[in-house]
């Protein structure tokens, strides 16, 4: 019997009592890699600080196996860049889960950064203020961060949005490398084509799961499109929300050829969130 990391009983969450993730059951195997997908609006962001504990359900449950230890990236957009801190700070806070916020770094912990950053291809920044970097070169420094983490379940909130192809390739090897080490990973992906390229398993939202299971069965053209009636169906009854990117699964869904680049290119951040 394959070993559930995370257990979604009938889960609801939401925001000042407007759900946002509807009914979710199922159970999220242990070493599984599982990209999140779904049009702006679906309740992707929502059901990562929802497993995080940032959010409480409203009603049903979410259950993280015993003693997993959770690493978590929010979207960029979240992040205060203007914060007066170097590479080093950022990556060095992936060693508080082991050394206490005012712990002492030690000579170990140093050369532990300095692997991470040279996995991360970001090899010599150790001193540059985070202010300076590019969105690539800040993701990179973020996932040198969650490197630290040594977690057991890593949750990625669209890490590949806004950086380059180059540091998107990258950063997908060291998220299969975690992968192989048994690690259990839940990436939000816009990209329809990673998806299907790099990742087994999707759950496809519409603020309730649509589909869930492996990739090419969920991101078949009919769960697309079902997700997009769903969904667009629900903004029509629901004037409290807001959409800003209604096309971004309508676009896969015509025929079997995907035209596109990068999505993240095509749709840069403009404060993009699951908007509740």
């Amino acid at each position: 019997m394959p070993v559930p990391c995370l257990t979604f009983r009938d889960l609801t969450l939401g925001y000042h009592r407007h759900p946002a993730v509807h009914h979710l059951n199922g159970s999220v195997r242990r070493g599984s890699l599982t990209a999140v997908v779904g049009l702006n609006g679906s309740g992707k962001s929502t059901l990562m600080k929802g497993i995080v504990g940032v959010l409480k359900p409203m009603s049903g449950s979410c259950t993280v196996e015993k003693g997993t230890r959770i690493a978590y990236l929010p979207q960029q957009s979240e992040l205060d860049r203007s914060f007066p801190a170097r590479v080093v700070d950022l990556v060095s806070l992936g060693l508080w889960p082991k050394r206490g916020l005012l712990g002492r770094i030690t000579a170990e912990d140093k050369e532990r950064v300095s692997k991470a950053l040279m996995s991360v291809g970001l090899e010599g920044f150790e001193l540059r203020p985070i202010d300076t970097l590019s969105g690539g070169q800040l993701q990179r420094a973020l996932f040198a961060r969650v490197l630290l983490q040594d977690a057991d379940l890593i949750l990625l909130d669209e890490p590949f949005n806004a950086i380059d192809t180059k540091t998107v390739s990258d950063l997908i090897e060291l998220i299969k490398r975690w992968h192989g080490e048994n690690r259990t990973i839940m990436v939000v992906v816009h990209d329809l084509d990673l998806v299907r390229e790099h990742f087994p398993e999707t759950l496809l939202l519409a603020r309730k799961p649509i589909a869930w299971g492996a990739s090419r069965e969920t991101l078949r053209p009919e769960n697309l499109l079902h997700a997009r009636q769903f969904h667009e169906a629900w903004e029509e009854g629901a004037p409290w929300c807001e959409d800003d990117d209604a096309h971004v699964v309508a676009h896969h869904h015509d025929d079997g050829h995907h035209h596109h680049a990068h999505h993240d290119h095509e749709h840069h951040h403009h404060g993009q969130r699951d908007h509740v």
